[in-house]
């Protein structure tokens, strides 16, 4: 398992766990995390990840971001720019 994926599945769990009581503070710490991992990550890691399937957790929490707009914003306000930039060094986006 790359160290994307261990993130994610860690990410998940934690996420899952606290989303019931919509606890922001556990979404700050996975979403450092998930920054954190994400920057450390080589390239090349990244691009095998993008092409496997995506695990049972990594659905879940899709899922669960999918059914709540207002954490899936604030998940997305923590991640999307150090994510992007890494994407964009990579070659992944234009």
């Amino acid at each position: 398992m790359t160290k994307p994926s261990i993130l994610f599945a860690a990410a998940a769990a934690t996420l899952v766990a606290g989303a019931a009581h919509a606890q922001y503070p556990i979404l700050d710490a996975v979403a450092s995390r998930v920054v954190q991992k994400y920057e450390s990550a080589t390239c090349e890691e990244l691009w095998k990840k993008k092409s496997e399937p995506k695990s049972a957790e990594e659905q879940r929490v899709m899922q669960f971001l999918r059914d709540d707009p207002q954490m899936r914003t604030a998940f997305f306000n923590k991640v999307s720019g150090p994510i992007v930039n890494k994407m964009f060094e990579c070659g992944m986006i234009p």
